[in-house]
């Protein structure tokens, strides 16, 4: 996630989809992202459930830099307007019913500017990979790690194990598609405007792993 020539394409992408206006990052967590692109000369502010994931932030800057908003992504208002609202590392996902991921669209919409972009970085569901029967995807398996996502198609959820030196972290989601998220950018008045299969640009296939999606609210 730190490593550069993953944040550097994620951040060159943003500066220009930002095209001179502030951002707005929904779930900024410890400022992965915000702080170099804050650094780039692009005002950032951020929308943090986590008071635990402010207090790093607040670590390497302080409020005057990056202003965050303590609550929830999917109803919390920040003061102002933006012109870039985004969404990054499958995040949409920890919003674990439909209705939370349709007002966080439109959470969105709310901060934007006319003309304004928002944007998100998904996974795409794996589900080609589970023959029938089976609930389990090994995505990850290594001397020291074992990555293991489990499904309930019904509900469209996942769990993902993480195994590390015979400890086991959890962490749930609801996974999306991207034809349903862009539903969700209609319901919030917005249109794709893009889709490209990481933030360098590369072209979405069927068999691209995870995308960003740009969508744009009407000017």
């Amino acid at each position: 996630m730190f490593a550069p020539e993953v944040l550097g394409p994620t951040v060159d992408r943003l500066v220009r989809l930002a095209d001179g206006g502030p951002a707005l990052e929904l779930a900024i967590g410890t400022g992965r992202v915000a702080i170099p692109l804050a650094e780039r000369g692009v005002p950032v502010t951020g929308i943090e459930l986590s008071a635990g994931m402010i207090a790093r932030l607040r670590e390497k800057v302080d409020e005057t830099v990056i202003p965050v908003v303590r609550g929830d992504m999917a109803t919390t208002t920040a003061p102002g307007r933006f012109s870039l609202v985004y969404l990054v590392f499958n995040t949409i996902g920890n919003l674990l019913t439909q209705p939370e991921q349709v007002a966080c669209f439109r959470n969105a919409a709310r901060h934007l500017l006319p003309g304004g972009r928002f944007v998100i970085e998904l996974g795409v569901p794996d589900l080609r990979l589970l023959p029938p029967g089976q609930r389990a995807v090994v995505w990850k398996c290594e001397p020291d790690y074992l990555g293991v996502d489990t499904y309930d198609v019904v509900r469209q959820h996942l769990i993902s194990h993480h195994h590390t030196d015979g400890r086991i972290a959890r962490s749930p989601h609801r996974y999306v598609w991207p034809a349903e998220l862009d539903l969700m950018a209609e319901l919030a008045g917005m249109r794709l405007e893009s889709r490209s299969a990481d933030w360098t640009g590369a072209e979405f296939t069927e068999d691209s792993g995870s995308h960003v999606s740009v969508y744009r609210l009407p000017a």
